[in-house]
């Protein structure tokens, strides 16, 4: 089932159960985990895409390994908050998904979270062929260390 708002995909999740995060890309999906209290996101790894069966055999293989309970992914939204082409590929892939996997699946905006990853990995002195190997499951981090946060709101605010 795919949701909307982080209030919703909160909801249909058990307790205890860890997350995915991913950043899809043209090229490459970046997966990070998160912990069964649901407050920590760690970068993962980054899959090469090479056709969509492949490309889910192996995200629902980390979700079995690490007995997720659902995946969030990043909304490449515009600036502006509109949706382009590649936000209608990011609801393709998640359509795609939600037919193979019980899993709940949900939206975060990911707006300028390669700018803050590529800003961390530089701070941390990373090189560059470094940073072109991790950018991605490090952006997949700070994509679901936002839906984390705004979930552990929404629990104290509960």
């Amino acid at each position: 089932m795919i949701f909307e708002t982080t209030e919703e995909f909160a909801l249909a999740l058990p307790a205890y159960r860890a997350i995915g995060g991913l950043d899809l890309g043209t090229e490459t999906i970046g997966v990070a985990v998160s912990d069964t209290l649901m407050s920590i996101a760690t970068p993962l790894e980054t899959v090469r895409r090479k056709k969509f069966t492949l490309d889910a055999a192996r995200l629902l293989e980390i979700a079995a390994d690490r007995n997720l309970c659902g995946f969030i992914l990043g909304m490449p939204r515009n600036m502006d908050g509109s949706e382009g082409p590649r936000a209608q590929s990011t609801r393709a892939f998640a359509r795609n998904l939600s037919r193979l996997t019980e899993l709940p699946i949900g939206y975060w905006d990911e707006r300028l979270s390669t700018v803050a990853a590529e800003r961390a990995l530089l701070e941390a002195d990373t090189s560059r062929k470094r940073r072109s190997e991790v950018i991605d499951h490090v952006a997949a981090g700070y994509i679901l260390q936002g839906v984390l946060d705004r979930m552990g709101h929404i629990r104290r605010a509960t």
